[in-house]
């Protein structure tokens, strides 16, 4: 049974309305309750009721196999006391309002059936409380899609009346959500764990693109290298700078590979590279004698004919200005582990008239098999900051976009496959390396990865 805890609910909420509203009753009712034959019944129910509800904290959503990971099994449980505690909580609150309005007999208690009926609330709260917190830190802890806005919503709606049922409810929505998806993700690996999909004849090279860089901690590619090995998948990294020319971070892929072909002996690698990082692989490949080191490349979202909007802003803003914004940036980079970044060289290769030239002086060579993936937006809402803010701008002088490069530019190679969504946001540059992590309705990136490799083994690479 997935979810013990909810078939549970059942059982405590009679303890509660049985024990905890008899006891808030009148004198007449009290006595009759309590007769000596009912008492040891009334201690054993408030035993079992106890030891009901503290199971459902332990184990809010008993399953009898395992359906998910450590993370996503505490989330789920997380969702199911939150689903306990906002249901008991609405049924508790309607039947003490019909109590008090129909049912309480007009029995004077004085101050000691006061202190009965603040006990008995008190002890409701208490139970509520705990059910709501053992729930929202699991939650709040293990959510991937509640992101940091829905979490600031939930803080902020947390004392509003009525507003907070609303902010919960959803954050229950997308929670379980969630959960059940990524079940389904969990099982599919499973099923499909032996046919090794990924398992490609030679392994996987994942080059990142401009001002990012592969950290042991903050994977550049999300949720996809893991959804690649889940699926037989070997693979590497670039690890070359987040900002410096084409041409620099091209002899270090190159070195790169030929270290990775001499450690192992794997011969060849097949590249998957995403933006800027598929013109340093393009310059690796072709300038830098890598090529009989490739199999494949596969460009994601590559401005390959660069940005029209890239050459306006450079002969917009004066130069002074973009010395001291490339000074700034520089300084952090190198804080980050670039040896000797340039931000003024790799903006410069990414402008049309410098791709230009690149596609001039690198033409593909035979031996590798070239393919293009690009992506686009539906619209300025589609992606988060900046994204959201460059692409009008980009749509103006290069036409549908992912925020950054245009679905023109990034076709290349022998096929090209554009993606979006027929409705809501469509895809965006971020989404295409699952940059926030986030479960787009229409488009699945890791079962996309997936099957773009899997496809790579069936061509013999």
């Amino acid at each position: 049974m997935k979810h013990f805890g909810k078939i549970l609910s059942a059982a405590l909420l009679f303890v509660e309305f049985n024990i905890l509203i008899p006891h808030i009753t009148g004198i007449s009712m009290r006595s009759a309750f309590f007769t000596p034959g009912r008492i040891l019944a009334s201690v054993f129910t408030c035993m079992a009721g106890f030891l009901v509800f503290l199971f459902i904290n332990i184990f809010p959503a008993l399953t009898l196999r395992k359906t998910s990971t450590v993370r996503n099994k505490i989330l789920e449980d997380g969702v199911t006391l939150l689903q306990l505690f906002l249901i008991t909580t609405v049924a508790e609150s309607l039947m003490i309002i019909l109590y008090f309005l129909f049912l309480r007999p007009d029995t004077p208690g004085g101050f000691a059936q006061s202190v009965r009926y603040l006990g008995a609330l008190l002890l409701l709260i208490l139970m509520e409380s705990v059910l709501f917190w053992n729930g929202i830190i699991r939650v709040y802890a293990t959510s991937v899609q509640l992101g940091i806005k829905w979490r600031i919503i939930g803080v902020a709606c947390g004392l509003i009346p009525f507003v907070h049922i609303w902010a919960l409810y959803r954050i229950i929505t997308i929670a379980a959500g969630e959960a059940a998806f990524e079940n389904e993700k969990f099982l599919l690996d499973q099923v499909r764990s032996q046919s090794r999909l990924c398992g490609t004849r030679y392994p996987l090279l994942l080059v990142h693109g401009v001002f990012f860089r592969d950290f042991r901690f903050f994977n550049y590619w999300g949720r996809i290298p893991f959804a690649l090995k889940q699926n037989g998948a070997i693979l590497y990294y670039g690890s070359q700078q987040s900002a410096a020319s084409v041409a620099d971070c091209g002899q270090e892929l190159a070195a790169r590979i030929r270290d990775i072909v001499q450690q192992t002996g794997c011969e060849k690698v097949n590249i998957i590279a995403h933006s800027k990082g598929g013109l340093d692989s393009r310059y690796a490949i072709t300038a830098c004698g890598a090529a009989p080191y490739v199999a494949s490349l596969t460009t994601i979202n590559t401005p390959h004919r660069g940005c029209l909007f890239a050459d306006y802003l450079l002969d917009k803003i004066p130069e002074k200005v973009q010395k001291s914004v490339a000074r700034k940036y520089n300084a952090a980079l190198k804080k980050c582990g670039d040896p000797n970044p340039d931000f003024l060289s790799a903006v410069r290769n990414l402008t049309a008239s410098t791709c230009e030239s690149l596609n001039k002086k690198l033409p593909n060579h035979p031996d590798v098999w070239y393919q293009s993936v690009g992506s686009q937006m539906n619209c300025a809402a589609s992606g988060r900051f900046p994204l959201n803010m460059a692409y009008p701008l980009v749509k103006h002088f290069d036409g549908a976009n992912d925020g950054l490069v245009s679905a023109d530019s990034a076709r290349f190679g022998e096929r090209f496959t554009l993606l979006t969504t027929p409705k809501g946001r469509g895809i965006s540059h971020g989404d295409m390396i699952d940059l926030n992590r986030e479960n787009i309705p229409g488009f699945d990136v890791r079962e996309f990865y997936v099957n773009l490799v899997h496809d790579l083994k069936e061509k013999g690479y």
